[in-house]
């Protein structure tokens, strides 16, 4: 395969990227710091408005910052325009071009930093055989599945040989069923890709599935970075809980019982003192119809059925009331307890149940 050489920066050493990125909007201002090794895989997650699309865009160079720094392998990129960084970009609706082939569509970019035709059509040639396109490149984008028009713009981004790849919300555009066996083959991609990238996803299972970490954003400020497992297992945020689905809880721990903030205590298996947050999957809350007897009455919570829906194979309740929160029960359960909006309920959660942390 023909090599595209990226614009020559000022120093060669593969540092990975690292970056401070301040962007100031008057109503809105972005500050976070984002560093990635050559290799990586880093998400970034967070609510609507929480500055993600933002940080993408100034990496791009598509957006300038007002404070801060941007260096890839050890060059400043803050002065570089966009068509001349080393940054491939996969955008959500893929944007190829309708008027040309999958094969001229990859072209293009090698073709934008000076191969002639025919070299960069064998480029092009090249990224769609290693994406399982071969047969489809004289197509053009209107004769392309979803999964294949975004393999397709993968390898444009791909055949300029970029040092760093970002991807904003790559697989948004496809049905459940594509989205599985896409998300599978961009792992394989990602995995084998050695410079940095970037991903822009809301979708939860797509982070964990492609990055190596991830970093959630909200209000424009890094509030948690980690890894998969890391973030699941100990989130801090109630929008980081409610992504890996779990009730998060802050409070002030002494002993096995926490304190929270909103009232009620919570026993815990873990030995804590001082601010701690407590989580726990909604599977672990047992509801009854009357207040429970004996030990399990110390830890439990008169509630209000405040909403229903279908989970899975399950169904969650959304509870309000001495305690704020969700709970999954069968459905032979839930009619069982003739739960309906506005019923009353008592919930309960043994402590084994419960995970508690430092806050």
């Amino acid at each position: 395969m023909t090599d595209v050489a990226a614009p020559r920066l000022p120093r060669t050493d593969r540092q990975g990227l690292d970056a401070r990125l301040v962007v100031d909007r008057g109503s809105f201002r972005l500050d976070m710091a984002l560093t990635a090794a050559p290799g990586d895989v880093v998400a970034l997650l967070g609510p609507n408005g929480a500055g993600k699309t933002t940080a993408l865009r100034v990496l791009a160079g598509l957006v300038p910052l007002t404070e801060g720094h941007l260096r890839l392998d050890g060059a400043p990129l803050e002065r570089v325009p966009p068509e001349s960084r080393p940054v491939g970009v996969v955008f959500q609706d893929y944007l190829l071009f309708p008027h040309l082939s999958a094969l001229d569509n990859v072209a293009f970019g090698p073709r934008c930093r000076g191969l002639g035709k025919a070299e960069a059509r064998a480029v092009a040639a090249a990224w769609l055989e290693r994406m399982g396109l071969a047969d489809h490149a004289g197509a053009k984008p209107r004769r392309l599945s979803g999964g294949q028009a975004q393999r397709v713009a993968l390898a444009r981004a791909l055949a300029t040989r970029p040092r760093l790849l970002l991807l904003d919300e790559p697989l948004a555009a496809l049905d459940a069923r594509t989205r599985l066996e896409v998300r599978a083959r961009l792992r394989q991609h990602l995995a084998e890709f050695e410079a940095v990238a970037v991903l822009v996803t809301h979708d939860p299972l797509d982070a964990m599935v492609l990055a190596d970490r991830l970093v959630v954003v909200e209000h424009g400020r890094v509030v948690q970075e980690g890894t998969p497992a890391d973030i699941a297992r100990r989130p801090r945020t109630d929008y980081i809980a409610r992504l890996v689905g779990l009730n998060l809880y802050r409070g002030e721990a002494g002993g096995h019982t926490v304190r929270l903030d909103a009232g009620p205590e919570i026993t815990t298996t873990e030995q804590l003192s001082g601010p701690a947050f407590v989580a726990f999957p909604p599977s672990a809350v047992t509801l009854h119809k009357v207040r429970p007897t004996g030990t399990a009455a110390r830890g439990s919570w008169r509630c209000e059925v405040a909403g229903l829906e279908t989970h899975g194979d399950r169904i969650r309740a959304d509870l309000t009331g001495e305690l704020a929160l969700a709970a999954d029960l069968t459905t032979m359960a839930a009619a069982e307890l003739e739960l309906r909006p506005g019923a009353p309920v008592w919930a309960t959660v043994e402590a084994t149940q419960t995970h508690a942390y430092p806050a």
